[in-house]
């Protein structure tokens, strides 16, 4: 949840690398999400299948627009600059700038974190669809 690479958690943990790796497979299986997603997408898996409580913030989810719900949940699901950009339906050269301003609105720094926050903030929901949850479940 933390974004840390398998080699940093190695260190961390004392593990060898291709242990931390076959554990990740491992995780990855266990939720069924796909071997090549990215790490915001398989935080997204876990955290959707209650696998992983997140982490308590300690302020307000911030207040979204619609279109940076439906990047947010683009970057929790999918895994490539181009699926990101369709999902969220804005132009692939728009899409830096754009989710840069969703990283700065959340104060989250990567993407992994931008997922762990939203669903500590409720703004993702357990479902790995690309539906946008309404305002009234917050």
């Amino acid at each position: 949840m933390n974004g840390l690479s398998p080699r940093d958690i190695a260190t961390q943990t004392g593990l060898t690398d291709h242990t931390i790796r076959q554990y990740v497979r491992d995780i990855r299986a266990s939720v069924h999400c796909p071997p090549r997603c990215k790490p915001p997408v398989l935080a997204h898996f876990l955290l959707a299948a209650q696998q992983v409580t997140p982490p308590p913030t300690g302020q307000p989810a911030p207040d979204l627009s619609p279109e940076q719900r439906l990047l947010l949940h683009a970057v929790a699901e999918h895994s490539t600059p181009r699926d990101i950009a369709l999902a969220a339906k804005i132009a692939p050269a728009d899409l830096r700038s754009a989710h840069d301003e969703l990283l700065d609105k959340t104060g989250a720094v990567d993407a992994t974190q931008l997922v762990t926050l939203a669903h500590a903030g409720g703004l993702l929901g357990n479902r790995t669809t690309g539906t946008v949850e309404s305002g009234a479940s917050r």
